[in-house]
């Protein structure tokens, strides 16, 4: 199996356990102050653990090249649809059920893929392009809630939580590819990176922390470090997986994240419709195995 995916594989159960792990332990919190908290804390882990293991002169010298127009808009674009997706997520799951809205979140490979062929002419293998599908047709299936199984896509011409959950897939997609072309076209180094779209993000989203912040005692730091070196794991594993793969590959693996999620809420937790989730599980696999060909 190729080294990149098994990085991607690697960071969707790093992204899983951090799913996992908001939902149990910081579901009162401001999403948006949680948001940056947890990535000033991961920029600190990121900047100690580089700094300790291979130091920051691929970094500076790819800090110099920022300015250049291109390098400079690839960055901001990626923490801005990066940033746009979360809110966007955040407003859908306000107006609509997350039952309802989870799972059409969720079909970010299917905008991944028309973007990477048409913007950057990637050529996929029939099969590949059918482990997409499949995978995320497992991620669909992660999410979903029983009921009519195409209920969410028939309702979302009409409703305003499905079109926002759509826009929400749709800049996640952009920011997807913006970290191949950083990575791979622009060669940025992922020691620049990774504090970069995590600064990104964390400055996007600080008006909001701002106005709405953190109510925290001092107990509460071990969690927010802990959560921080889950994303600075899983920002680098992604980082070195876009950095070796195409994004209409790699996304669909790292985005196997949410079949984690809800497997551990079943194994854990004794949540309910597991025996669905085992079967996106199963599904994961499958598509998975088809993309490494």
């Amino acid at each position: 199996m190729d080294a990149g995916l098994l990085f991607a594989l690697a960071a969707a159960v790093v992204w899983g356990t951090y799913l996992f792990v908001l939902k149990r332990a910081f579901s009162e919190y401001p999403p948006a102050a949680l948001t940056v908290a947890i990535n000033a804390a991961a920029l600190g882990w990121f900047l100690a653990g580089a700094g300790l293991t291979v130091g920051f002169g691929d970094a500076a010298a790819g800090l110099a090249g920022l300015v250049v127009p291109q390098r400079f808009a690839v960055v901001a674009v990626t923490s801005l649809a990066t940033a746009a997706a979360f809110v966007l997520f955040l407003r859908a799951i306000e107006n609509g059920a997350v039952s309802y809205v989870a799972p059409i979140n969720k079909v970010v490979p299917m905008f991944v893929l028309p973007l990477e062929v048409g913007l950057l002419g990637q050529v996929l293998a029939p099969i590949q392009v059918a482990g997409v599908v499949v995978t995320t047709l497992a991620v669909y299936v992660a999410n979903y809630e029983p009921g009519s199984f195409f209920a969410p896509f028939a309702r979302a011409a009409r409703s305003r939580p499905a079109q926002l959950a759509l826009a929400s897939a749709a800049c996640y997609a952009v920011a997807d590819v913006g970290k191949r072309v950083a990575l791979q076209e622009l060669a940025i180094p992922g020691t620049l990176w990774v504090p970069l779209l995590l600064a990104g993000v964390a400055v996007v989203l600080l008006p909001a922390a701002v106005r709405n912040p953190i109510e925290a005692s001092r107990d509460d730091l071990p969690k927010f470090l802990a959560a921080g070196a889950l994303v600075a794991l899983g920002e680098h594993l992604t980082t070195v997986a876009f950095a070796a793969l195409p994004a209409s590959v790699a996304s669909p693996v790292i985005n196997t994240q949410a079949i984690v999620a809800v497997v551990l809420g079943g194994v854990l937790l004794g949540e309910r419709h597991f025996r669905l989730r085992l079967v996106a599980a199963v599904l994961a696999v499958v598509g998975v195995a088809m993309i490494a060909g």
